[in-house]
């Protein structure tokens, strides 16, 4: 026992046993010497059984399928002039193999793909300074154009700066704002509702702030046709 170097528990399955053989002895797939092949099978079963491992049924059954073909190719075949040629007994086999092969060259690049995806982290997606990225549908020309037509219908009150202070306000605040809007409108929300009241400088902020919005995919701002309504939604 010595000389036998063979690691019985190696093979999952009867294909991938069968391909070692073939490639161990550099065999044509498509011109397979099934009794040859059939003796290298047999003979590791064999081991197998004296080392009392138990053998899956699945190598059992490729047992039976070989000595099968090994039969069918021991017969004399009939004369070409009496007989139509039959197809190589060998040719499901072959394409058994040539499937499996297949599929383990497609295990092994996503291997190597998990190997390599292994390496990167994935992060939660941070707010960082304000970007004013264009939305999928809309332009932000086309959005900045539908808000200055809103601004021009205000009336920024005339307030004596020596009574009240101006206000600052907070983009963060203002998406908050806008989020709600939607809650309440049920995820859907007329474009101008969001800029319903406020000074100028509040609905630019507010602007600012659906902008960001838009950024994070968290709404999304569309129009129909040409001069129809525009629509923010919940993304």
């Amino acid at each position: 026992m010595q000389d036998y170097k063979i690691k019985l528990a190696a093979y999952e399955g009867p294909l991938e046993l069968l391909d070692e053989l073939i490639t161990k002895n550099k065999i044509d797939i498509f011109d397979i010497p099934i009794a040859e092949i059939t003796e290298q099978y047999m003979d590791y079963l064999s081991r197998m059984q004296e080392f009392n491992l138990d053998i899956a049924s699945e190598f059992i059954v490729m047992a039976a399928r070989l000595l099968q073909l090994k039969a069918r190719m021991m017969l004399p075949a009939p004369p070409k002039e009496t007989a139509e040629e039959e197809d190589d007994p060998r040719r499901e086999l072959v394409e058994m193999l040539l499937e499996y092969r297949r599929y383990k060259e497609v295990g092994a690049k996503l291997a190597l793909m998990a190997v390599k995806q292994g390496k990167y982290y994935a992060r939660e997606p941070l707010i960082t300074g304000i970007k004013r990225l264009p939305p999928d549908d809309l332009s932000v020309d086309m959005l900045l154009e539908a808000f200055c037509a809103l601004l021009e219908t205000r009336t920024e009150p005339t307030i004596p700066d020596v009574l009240i202070a101006p206000e600052e306000y907070n983009i963060q605040d203002k998406m908050v704002d806008i989020l709600k809007l939607l809650d309440r409108a049920e995820g859907r929300l007329l474009f101008a509702e969001a800029f319903r009241s406020g000074t100028r400088a509040e609905l630019i902020v507010t602007f600012l702030a659906l902008l960001e919005l838009i950024k994070l995919k968290a709404v999304t701002v569309t129009q129909q046709r040409n001069f129809a309504q525009i629509y923010i939604s919940r993304a």
